[in-house]
């Protein structure tokens, strides 16, 4: 009898920061999962924390700043070969502090224009896509 491993679920708090029509990137290290890529920054969801907790304490962990407005932009799944990422994507438009990275992970900010040009892990290309959809729409609506 044959048993299938089943990919254990990572639940992961996103941050799209955004600050004057740029979005924050940092770059993986070339020892993680995808490393060498550009991701929006954030870590796993820890027992008993919220999504909103797990953002503002990765996001002081990372990049040194400190969520002041935020709101959830999607919620996608994604099935690598190892392992499976829930991604909890906020838009975070309010922040204090100056982004650098903390562990020294280099850091740029990024037109949305610039985002397709851009290496990312698999998982977040839909990411990428919501974010030109919604930047798109706020275009047509100033």
């Amino acid at each position: 009898m044959q048993t299938t491993v089943q990919n254990k679920v990572v639940h992961v708090a996103v941050g799209v920061i955004v600050r004057q029509q740029q979005i924050l990137l940092a770059l993986r290290s070339g020892k993680q999962h995808q490393g060498g890529k550009w991701e929006f920054p954030g870590g796993k969801v820890e027992a008993g924390e919220t999504v909103a907790q797990a953002l503002n304490r990765e996001l002081q962990e990372e990049v040194a700043i400190s969520v002041t407005q935020s709101s959830p932009l999607m919620q996608l799944e994604y099935a690598y070969p190892e392992k499976t990422v829930l991604l909890d994507i906020w838009l975070v438009t309010g922040f204090s502090g100056e982004p650098h990275g903390r562990e020294g992970q280099p850091l740029r900010w990024a037109t949305v224009a610039e985002l397709t040009e851009i290496p990312f892990p698999d998982a977040n290309q839909p990411i990428v896509a919501r974010i030109q959809q919604l930047f798109a729409t706020l275009a047509v609506n100033d």
